[in-house]
């Protein structure tokens, strides 16, 4: 197993993950939206994730690329509609 981990690491990140993609289906909002508002906190996380546990420093291309992810995010989410 990656980095000595026991296998259970893995059944249990699998369990996250696939937990994380039924949970999105639960929504009563628009399904659309709801799905891009967590593919962009999911763009955040990674980063920050890397950020503790690899030791990995985002360049400025990757700030970028988020925020502008967030801003994608907010424009589908927070639009005034009809």
């Amino acid at each position: 197993m990656g980095e000595d981990k026991p296998w259970w690491f893995g059944l249990l990140g699998g369990l996250a993950l696939a937990f994380y993609g039924v949970v999105a289906t639960w929504q009563t909002s628009n399904f659309a939206r709801v799905y891009t508002t967590y593919g962009g906190i999911f763009i955040v996380m990674s980063i920050l994730w890397s950020m503790k546990f690899d030791n990995y420093s985002p360049d400025k291309y990757d700030i970028v690329g988020t925020l502008i992810a967030l801003l994608g995010v907010c424009i589908i989410y927070c639009a005034l509609r009809n």
